[in-house]
């Protein structure tokens, strides 16, 4: 379907059966969030809240709840789509084809914005911030905020819409100190595109001037999350995969979507800050309070009939791991033609994507030699670290084929590929001081931390253990050794105090370990505060371990050592035990959780939802 609006959209879900009208009462103060959640974890349907306590806007949720759902929303302009990014991609495709690709330059033509001068149905009524749906999800949420924005703003040196960004950054809505009505908060970092043009609006002694667009024709949505190739702008993507042009008109100045449900427009201005947060995030713990650009609110539009989406963000598996499914869906093999000699790079949802990527490279440099080992993998390592936002991550796990297709969304296999062959005294290599992920707070300070890549090439130097070595059995103050996979193995101590006591405690395990020896097939050791929670499943060691260590301040390792400023060791061992500086976890309000109950029963709306 070309869906007009978000009206459409709905009306197509559930007349084949994706979406349910959730018609009792539902409190927008962790309530909704909560519903969410379970039926997002139960696979279910998208949901429409027809009765928002203390708003007269229904809300939608979950609309992207399932990769098959989002498909079945874009099943006449998803593979137009494909196309043309192939060919943005690899420009030369079309030039060898080029009656094969008339109907893609075709496309992205009658995808360009259209601007258009007659009366606008979103600002057929003008309201406040107070008559939104103001949704909290979490319980130490600073307040209400907005999960599915598109913010857009134009380049202040080039106005116009071909020169705008469409960004996915969230907006808080109320409390802390903000006055409602008049003040929001945008939480983004400079590099982002909307941090550009706020540099060059400052520069210019100006406030820029800002439209948040929500809801509309679900391809808007998506496309202010989509990493783009350069050139193809957010607008002309949101028109290629609505299959209808991006409708546009200015009013007072800014930039009003027409087909949206709701609009708040308002203006940054140059140094005006206010505290932001917390926000439970996408990585599974609260982003704390922080100083981040403050909106002075000119005026909130709705259309009639207005539709409110959310979402909501934690511990992974969310609805946002559905989103970047299809992206990368979409996007295919961009990184392919951006990295040479990459074939593949997975941003591991379980670990919260930023902090683990697993990557496939290529050995090409010394295929002369007899020792196989990573010499293309390091520059490819370091063209990955610099790209885009996987620059944000912390650990880098990259190996090439050799002898044997691999796949990063095999996790264990990967990663026991690499265990096998890693020589770990010359393998690993750090970055300090360096940034990493704002939602984070594993390292030094906010942006603040390091990354380790970690890489493997050449035959099989070790056998892995299959079950937990007996030198790791019966140490005193290390409890409860789990097997978490081959070659890697959890164990419990007591809770961490500080970075001196850990390093004079490592120091004293390490040598332990060494005394005692038959680790080889060993490779790795995590250090944890409960090691059966660790090696439950792998969801909870990906998520533990990458999400609560900064790889500098918190890797040791047995028979550890420097070699001309090169750290190595023998075996590898990560602290991810909870540190005091690092934020609270996201825990769900148990007398919310046992009253949504009442939606799930017999005769209520979500009856037929099996949890």
């Amino acid at each position: 379907m070309k869906y007009r609006n978000m009206e459409d959209c709905i009306n197509d879900l559930e007349q084949h059966g994706h979406l349910i009208r959730v018609k009792e009462e539902v409190d927008p103060n962790l309530e909704m969030a909560a519903i969410h959640m379970k039926v997002h974890e139960a696979k279910g349907p998208a949901l429409l809240f027809e009765n928002v306590k203390g708003s007269k806007f229904k809300a939608v949720s979950n609309l992207f709840g399932t990769v098959e759902r989002s498909k079945f929303m874009f099943r006449e302009t998803l593979e137009g789509v494909q196309r043309v990014m192939d060919v943005r991609d690899d420009p030369m495709k079309a030039l060898k084809t080029p009656f094969k690709h008339i109907r893609t330059g075709l496309a992205a033509w009658q995808a360009l914005p259209k601007q258009k001068s007659i009366s606008l149905p979103v600002s057929a009524q003008e309201i406040q911030i107070s008559d939104l749906p103001l949704i909290k999800h979490w319980p130490m949420d600073g307040g209400a905020f907005v999960t599915l924005p598109q913010v857009y703003s134009e380049d202040p040196d080039k106005p116009g819409i071909m020169n705008s960004n469409l960004g996915m950054y969230r907006v808080q809505l109320s409390g802390n100190d903000y006055e409602m009505n008049k003040e929001i908060g945008l939480h983004y970092q400079i590099h982002r595109g909307i941090g550009i043009h706020q540099a060059k609006a400052v520069k210019k002694g100006e406030p820029l001037k800002v439209s948040i667009f929500i809801g509309g024709p679900p391809a808007h949505t998506l496309s202010a999350v989509m990493p783009l190739p350069e050139g193809l702008s957010e607008m002309t993507f949101a028109g290629l995969l609505a299959g209808r042009r991006f409708r546009y008109s200015y009013k007072d100045g800014y930039c009003i979507s027409n087909d949206a449900d709701f609009v708040i427009t308002g203006e940054i201005y140059p140094g005006e800050t206010k505290p932001e947060g917390p926000f439970g995030d996408h990585l599974g713990y609260y982003s704390l309070t922080h100083e981040f650009p403050l909106m002075r609110v000119h005026k909130v539009y709705a259309k009639p009939n207005a539709i409110w989406p959310f979402t909501v963000v934690g511990r992974p598996p969310q609805e946002d791991t559905a989103f970047g499914d299809l992206i990368h869906e979409i996007t295919g093999d961009a990184i392919k033609q951006e990295i040479p000699g990459v074939k593949e790079v997975h941003a591991v949802d379980a670990a919260g994507v930023h902090p683990l990527l697993f990557a496939i490279g290529s050995e090409r440099y010394t295929p002369y030699t007899d020792v196989k080992q990573p010499t293309e993998l390091l520059t490819i390592a370091n063209r990955i670290l610099g790209t885009g936002q996987l620059s944000l991550a912390k650990y880098l796990f990259i190996t090439a084929e050799d002898q044997q297709p691999l796949d990063t969304h095999k996790e264990v296999e990967f990663l026991t590929y690499i265990l096998e062959r890693m020589d770990l005294q010359r393998d690993i290599h750090f970055h300090t001081h360096t940034t990493i992920d704002t939602l984070d707070y594993s390292g030094t300070g906010l942006n603040s931390g390091s990354k380790v890549v970690m890489a493997a090439y050449g035959d099989k130097i070790r056998e892995l253990c299959k079950d937990v070595p007996e030198s790791l059995k019966n140490i005193r103050g290390y409890d409860n050794p789990q097997l978490i996979m081959p070659g890697m193995v959890s164990i419990q101590t007591s809770a961490f105090t500080t970075y001196e006591d850990t390093a004079r405690e490592m120091r004293e395990f390490t040598d332990v370990l060494q005394e005692r020896g038959g680790l080889e097939s060993c490779p790795v050791i995590i250090v944890c505060d409960d090691s059966s929670f660790l090696s439950a499943n792998l969801s909870n060691f990906l998520w533990a371990t990458f999400t609560r260590s900064n790889p500098s301040h918190d890797m040791y390792g047995v028979n550890s050592s420097y070699n001309h400023k090169h750290w190595g060791c023998d075996q590898l061992i990560i602290d991810a035990r909870v540190k005091p500086h690092q934020a609270p976890p996201l825990i769900p309000d148990a007398s919310v959780e046992k009253g949504i109950e009442r939606f799930f029963v017999k005769g209520a709306s979500l009856e037929s939802i099996k949890l």
